[in-house]
């Protein structure tokens, strides 16, 4: 994996005049809602070409694109990929109206249902875990005892945690995953969300392009580089804001 280097090398190398530029989101555009050194020239020299590849699962590319437009960047829902909604979408596909026990935020509960999707916390087909900052101890232990059951679970992303601005860890879908799976080893268990190459490979086929032609910028190389690795897009490793940049570095698509 290259060396993180800063925003701003990569906006000086090559790599902005690529025909599609896949972005991270945490850490990489923003924190919080704090926009990050770098990302206005970014939205304004890439445009249509920039793409958010995201394993956030609190949001629907809706909500993000109207919380992205409150801090002055403008990108269209068509051009966000979350790991949740993506999750739901892909459901949806291979077994539409399934009866699953959803546990999310009240976005993505709305769009499972928008997409015919049925909630059933008793007697689910399957699990469904994203990162629901409402769960409880109760909801652990429904889904450690469906899980131990045999009923597949499904998460959102596999993260243990994302970066606040301040560098603090924030909890993510994996450290909620974690206290179920610590009872229950087991489980069967999967995800598309990074380091899996599904978001990117859907990403490059929205914008009609090739790996080659493409690049994938992001903060954490266990996940995005691994997932553009996987989908055969270079990647430019970013140092989160706080942390020793290094000099370029560049890795074959």
């Amino acid at each position: 994996m290259p060396e993180p280097i800063r925003l701003q090398q990569f906006l000086d190398g090559p790599w902005p005049e690529r025909a599609a530029i896949l972005a991270d989101l945490d850490g990489c555009l923003v924190s919080g809602d704090t926009v990050l050194p770098g990302v206005p020239e970014l939205f304004a020299r890439c445009g249509a070409r920039l793409w958010v590849v995201s394993n956030n699962s609190t949001d629907t590319a809706r909500t993000l694109s109207a919380r992205l437009a409150g801090l002055g960047l403008a990108l269209p829902p068509e051009r966000v990929l979350l790991a949740g909604e993506m999750t739901l979408r892909a459901l949806q596909q291979t077994r539409p109206g399934a009866r699953i026990a959803l546990y999310a935020t009240d976005p993505l509960q709305e769009l499972a249902q928008e997409l015919g999707l049925v909630p059933d916390r008793a007697a689910p087909e399957r699990v469904v875990l994203a990162r629901d900052t409402a769960l409880s101890f109760a909801d652990i232990a429904r889904i450690a005892e469906h899980a131990h059951a045999g009923i597949p679970v499904t998460l959102a992303n596999p993260d243990t945690s994302h970066p606040a601005a301040d560098g603090t860890p924030v909890p993510e879908t994996g450290a909620l995953w974690a206290a179920v799976s610590a009872m229950v080893p087991q489980a069967r268990v999967n995800s598309l969300g990074k380091p899996a190459p599904d978001m990117p490979r859907e990403a490059l086929r929205r914008a009609g392009v090739t790996a080659g032609a493409a690049v994938f910028i992001g903060d954490t190389a266990e996940t995005d580089g691994l997932a553009a690795a996987a989908a055969g897009v270079e990647f430019v490793h970013l140092a989160r804001p706080g942390h020793a940049p290094a000099r370029p570095a560049m890795t074959g698509a």
